[in-house]
């Protein structure tokens, strides 16, 4: 009996009822790390209200044209900041230029960052065409 109680993985025998009952945990065998679920995996973005605070922040900066350097926005309702920074150079893209960026978020102690894509609209003003959570790999 100890011999097949010490052998551990090679038996599925669970020893809930003598040690109690951790129900709530999630099961773990072997060496392969229980998985978050994908809602505590996924980042969110912000809310719309302070998106639109880091957008305006992009499209000046871009605007501006100026390499090495950022731009600070913050939403005085809510308290959220974050700072926008264009990466590389610009490029093109279905005839219109384009150019990538960053943007920080901190809102109540947390920071995430985000990136995106403006491109220039008809009227030479940048539009933001994509922006989602920046995932670092």
């Amino acid at each position: 009996m100890i011999a097949s109680l010490a052998a551990g993985c090679s038996t599925s025998y669970q020893l809930g009822s003598m040690f109690g009952k951790d129900e709530d945990k999630p099961v773990q065998t072997g060496s392969v790390p229980v998985v978050a679920r994908a809602d505590e995996q996924a980042p969110h973005m912000p809310p719309a209200s302070d998106l639109a605070y880091a957008k305006m922040a992009a499209a000046e900066i871009l605007s501006r044209g100026a390499k090495d350097s950022s731009q600070p926005w913050e939403n005085p309702q809510s308290g959220a900041r974050g700072t926008v920074t264009p990466l590389a150079a610009s490029y093109r893209m279905e005839g219109a230029l384009c150019r990538d960026f960053l943007a920080s978020y901190v809102a109540e102690g947390e920071e995430s960052w985000m990136q995106g894509e403006a491109c220039r609209g008809g009227k030479g003003k940048w539009e933001i065409r994509r922006l989602k959570p920046w995932r670092r790999t």
